[in-house]
């Protein structure tokens, strides 16, 4: 029985995407949504990038998007494990831990690391 664990060269990569989607989700929360000076220069109207990002970030948080965007996800890789779907289900997964989403997404880390038991899908 072979499991579904990922190659060397393919943990590089998803560590290169977990600490990416990590500092992404950082840098939003504490420079963007927490800062003061930033939230106070965005309701008056600034039209920068950051207070766009800062909008719809919000409004992403707001409808818990990351948190079930994450556990939807991870369900279907550990449903069918593939190394693209798992990248994708770390990347929401960190974004949801950081963003307000603890709760979803910690449940949807918990079947990442479930899924590194199942066996892997068959080569055609």
């Amino acid at each position: 029985m072979r499991l579904f664990l990922p190659s060397a060269r393919a943990t590089n990569c998803l560590l290169i995407v977990g600490f990416a989607a990590l500092g992404y989700a950082l840098y939003m929360r504490y420079v963007a949504i927490e800062n003061t000076p930033v939230g106070l220069a965005c309701a008056a109207g600034l039209d920068t990038w950051l207070c766009s990002s800062r909008r719809i970030v919000i409004a992403l948080y707001q409808n818990g998007v990351f948190g079930w965007a994450a556990l939807i996800v991870a369900a279907v890789h550990f449903l069918r494990p593939t190394l693209i779907v798992f990248a994708l289900a770390l990347a929401l997964t960190c974004l949801g831990v950081v963003l307000y989403s603890a709760g979803l997404a910690s449940v949807a880390a918990g079947l990442l690391v479930l899924s590194l038991a199942r066996r892997a899908p068959a080569a055609a």
